[in-house]
């Protein structure tokens, strides 16, 4: 009956449950024989392909158009009367590969995964989990909806970074104050929306049996190379190594401004984003890499066909396909993504852009996720293809530095040789100044799920961000903001969205820099090293990924005090051609 399943999701994306239904039944009634295995798998991915693509196009819509009611409903719709039974579905589909005891050629990590989400799997957790993402669309809708005025304009917050480069001091705290306010009237609405997240997160760890929703989350994100003390250890290695590093930027920057102490408004405007450093502490014009997300396309593909053409054919298609929504606009969701289109075996990229560097950083990052895509697509079930998020900011992060040398406008990029060596700058001392502020997220995450009484309170959640602030952040003077700094997990969208999705970028940094740094020396083996994991998806343990990129899956002070010391002997270089 699979020969008559459409293959374009468009064709099925208004389908009922009753449509799919007989699929899923085909499959957990169907004989499984070492014989028939790998078309079962094959008929199964199909299927899979399908309803992930359809659940694809109506997150992008949704997220597109965060005050529109009517395609709410019908994401929400889909969710509940489609993927939920999809999910259980799904299950004795796991359960009976399980249970049949065949091991297909390739598929030790997919079972391994089964396995595990077999363990935790709850049918009573299927509801609950629709209603987090509900209330995860609440909180989309409360931040996409912040904005402020200024000068006679409607500013929504990622907007406020073209404010950052004002050399008028006043202006830029004005701005900040201003913009903190309006953040700030949205803090009980905020808090209503997170003690009703912590208590669907109780309900669903103590169905699973789990002691914390720590314990639920490490294994539901299918952590099995490293533990929770791993993460504390790497906390600690960044507070020895990191940030002591990033305190020498803030000193130096501040030493340029003049100023005793940094302030807040002369890191960022953009309270959403309080660790990227936009504000120039030499008052210089803003670097202003395009006009249009047309000229960004346009650039961004020149420098990904020099770092490899392959890379840069993925990305043309990209442009050729309409896989790219990169534009800033009011009533779209903050962030960007990549979201992968399994059925036509696309990835599709969504952005905020305004015409400022952290937009280019942020296209090669998304385009890192992309490639990872097109690397992987020729793998031929879907659960080969759900590579670990650490290795997945691997093909994102990597991506930045890899493109980093090219943007010289000469050579088809944005900037003069000036320009070029102040964008890295930026996005060198930008790594410097993240791991310290990942490390607050991490290890924010890790306390409020092991203290889930004392966290449900928002008072609390305020006073241990507070703490776990003036731990890690050393060099930007917040006196008599403690309110704005105490709220700033309300600002960081993974805490609401993503527990316990945030490590992950700390740990692929430094995978990413170990790439870099082999680039160095040579660009070429360093890009094919590269390419071959993003081609291994997910059939390899985390540790052999990384030794495939040519670098170390690690957690220690050493390997991290290397990564620093090639970024800080990088950035002395790059400080003379300023």
């Amino acid at each position: 009956m699979f020969n008559s399943l459409p293959t374009d999701a468009q064709r099925v994306i208004n389908w009922e449950w009753p449509q799919y239904e007989p699929y899923f039944n085909e499959l957990r009634l169907r004989k499984l024989t070492e014989a028939n295995v790998e078309e079962w798998l094959a008929n199964w991915t199909q299927l899979s392909d399908l309803l992930s693509e359809c659940f694809a196009l109506l997150y992008l819509d949704k997220t597109l158009h965060t005050t529109d009611t009517v395609i709410e409903k019908r994401f929400n719709t889909f969710m509940e009367n489609v993927y939920t039974p999809a999910l259980s579905a799904d299950q004795k589909l796991k359960q009976k590969l399980l249970e049949s005891g065949l091991e297909p050629e390739g598929f030790e990590i997919a079972l391994r995964n089964m396995r595990a989400e077999a363990d935790l799997f709850r049918e009573e957790n299927l509801p609950l989990i629709v209603e987090e993402r509900k209330l995860v669309s609440e909180y989309d809708r409360i931040i996409a909806t912040q904005t402020i005025e200024w000068d006679g304009q409607e500013y929504t917050m990622p907007q406020l970074a073209k404010i950052s480069a004002n050399p008028d001091r006043s202006a830029r705290e004005e701005a900040w104050r201003r913009a903190s306010a309006r953040v700030l009237e949205d803090r009980e609405a905020l808090n209503e929306v997170w003690v009703k997240l912590m208590g669907l997160r109780r309900q669903i760890y103590q169905n699973a049996d789990k002691p914390d929703y720590r314990a639920y989350a490490w294994q539901n994100r299918l952590r099995f190379d490293y533990t929770p003390e791993n993460a504390q250890q790497f906390h600690a290695a960044i507070e020895e190594v990191v940030v002591p590093a990033a305190e020498r930027v803030y000193k130096r920057r501040a030493r340029l401004m003049g100023v005793e102490t940094l302030r807040p408004w002369d890191v960022n405007v953009d309270v959403m984003r309080t660790t990227d450093l936009l504000v120039d502490p030499l008052s210089r014009e803003p670097l202003h890499p395009f006009d249009d997300v047309q000229e960004l396309e346009e650039k961004a593909s020149v420098i990904f066909h020099r770092v490899d053409p392959t890379l840069g054919g993925y990305f043309d298609t990209m442009r050729t396909e309409r896989l790219l929504d990169l534009a800033n606009y009011k009533g779209k969701a903050p962030g960007a993504y990549c979201i992968t289109l399994p059925a036509r075996k696309r990835p599709f990229i969504f952005a905020n852009s305004i015409g400022i560097q952290d937009n280019v950083n942020t296209l090669f990052h998304e385009s890192g996720h992309a490639f990872h895509v097109f690397e992987s697509v020729s793998l031929p079930y879907a659960q080969q293809r759900d590579y670990p998020t650490e290795f997945a900011e691997v093909a994102s992060m990597a991506m930045e530095l890899l493109a980093a040398p090219y943007l010289l406008a000469d050579e088809g990029g944005f900037y003069d040789e000036e320009e070029a060596a102040r964008a890295r700058v930026e996005h060198l001392e930008g790594i410097l100044i993240f791991w310290p502020y990942m490390a607050v997220v991490s290890a924010f995450q890790d306390w409020v799920y092991t203290h889930h009484d004392e966290a449900s309170d928002p008072a609390n959640c305020d006073a241990k961000w507070l703490e776990l602030w003036r731990r890690f952040i050393k060099g930007v003077d917040w006196s008599g903001l403690d309110d704005e700094a105490a709220t700033g997990w309300h600002r960081k969208l993974h805490i609401f969205r993503y527990p316990f999705y945030y490590i992950e970028y700390g740990l692929a940094q430094l995978g990413a820099v170990q790439v870099w740094a082999n680039a160095r020396r040579d660009q070429a083996g360093a890009v094919a090293a590269y390419r071959r994991a993003l081609a291994l998806g997910g059939t390899m343990p985390l540790p052999e990924l990384y030794r495939t990129a040519g670098a170390r899956f690690a957690f220690d002070a050493g390997t991290l005090g290397e990564a620093v010391s090639l970024i800080e002997s990088t950035l002395e270089e790059l400080y003379a051609l300023e």
